[in-house]
């Protein structure tokens, strides 16, 4: 890891669980330009035990009082879905810079009103979108930027496997967990077709808008069979650019996530791997000016330190914002309730007309 830096952000991550276990307090205490300051979390046994493993400054069972700390500069929301929104409205009311894990929200509302909030704030506000800080995705992005002109077709899939657990138990953290930490009101899971898209949806949503733009309608059928969720996904994007999406939970092979990108002046073919392993995405970019593949190697792939270190540097450095912002987080929500009224309607769904949740 790069050596720390004179200046640092000080970060406070609100909740002890999974997510902040398996990547966030590892991100801050590896980020060249951040340090774990503080972790706040309800279940005091969870906490202190993340406060001596990961060596915070701080320890918080309130996150009113971890936000009235002048020290803490910026804060990592880490919690159930369900508590996304209030929890960034609290901080951004703090004058606390926000990092919020995705979904941004999961509903078109409160994501509006959080919109509002974060524009009032004038904070920096990312939304945990980590594959954009995958350099091959980044190297992708580039040569459309650059090189491949007018884009005109983009499929993308994300296919999550049965064997996905066996596999990532063996290199993610042990997981702790507490019969004291808070918990949404029901059950996440309760509702799989609701979970899976909110989960891993927003993921292959985000990937489509980082390389090709607003999605301004879908169209969208669901197939749910052999314990199987599949959903096929046609997209019309303000570019022009042809779409289609595939997201399936769970297949009966590896974990199989990627995209295909033809343009103007050459195409892009991407392989992803599950995000644990912590390894960049294989990008094959031609280039019909010479005639030859390129691929980004030995890139540097752990997302979420880098995420934190994009985070740090728009806030300490004022460099452009590299990853996801609340408009993109809302236009994120704005997709996936799009396609489940595509489903269940069976027609068109214009982006701009959806209201309500999943």
């Amino acid at each position: 890891m790069p050596a720390k830096q004179e200046r640092r952000l000080r970060v406070g991550v609100l909740g002890a669980g999974q997510i902040a276990q398996a990547a966030h307090f590892e991100s801050c205490t590896k980020a060249a330009n951040a340090d774990l300051y503080a972790i706040c979390d309800v279940a005091d046994d969870l906490r202190e035990r993340m406060v001596i493993t990961h060596g915070a400054e701080k320890s918080y069972n309130d996150y009113d009082r971890m936000l009235a700390d002048p020290d803490v500069e910026a804060v990592i929301i880490a919690t159930a879905d369900a508590f996304h929104v209030p929890a960034s409205l609290r901080a951004l009311e703090a004058g606390k810079h926000v990092l919020c894990e995705k979904p941004v929200g999961v509903t078109v509302e409160e994501c509006v009103a959080l919109k509002a909030a974060v524009e009032r704030s004038g904070k920096v506000f990312q939304v945990g979108h980590m594959k954009r800080f995958d350099a091959g995705l980044q190297a992708a992005k580039s040569f459309i930027a650059d090189e491949m002109g007018e884009m005109v077709a983009l499929k993308a899939w994300y296919c999550d496997s049965t064997h996905r657990y066996p596999m990532t138990d063996a290199v993610q953290p042990l997981v702790i967990t507490s019969a004291n930490a808070k918990k949404p009101t029901t059950n996440p899971k309760a509702d799989l077709r609701r979970y899976y898209m909110l989960a891993h949806g927003c993921h292959l949503i985000d990937t489509a808008r980082y390389f090709a733009g607003d999605i301004i309608a879908v169209q969208a059928r669901l197939s749910e069979r052999a314990g199987i969720w599949c959903w096929f996904v046609d997209v019309e994007f303000a570019s022009g650019t042809l779409g289609h999406l595939d997201l399936t939970v769970q297949v009966r092979m590896d974990w199989h996530e990627g995209f295909q990108i033809y343009g103007r002046n050459g195409s892009v073919l991407g392989k992803t791997y599950n995000p644990w392993y912590y390894k960049t995405s294989e990008v094959d970019i031609f280039r019909e000016a010479d005639g030859a593949t390129h691929r980004v190697l030995g890139a540097d792939g752990h997302f979420y330190r880098r995420q934190v270190e994009g985070l740090a540097r728009a806030i300490l450095d004022g460099t452009p914002m590299e990853g996801a912002d609340i408009d993109d987080g809302l236009a994120s929500v704005r997709a996936m309730v799009a396609i489940a009224r595509s489903v269940e309607t069976g027609k068109p769904v214009a982006l701009a007309n959806v209201t309500g949740g999943v």
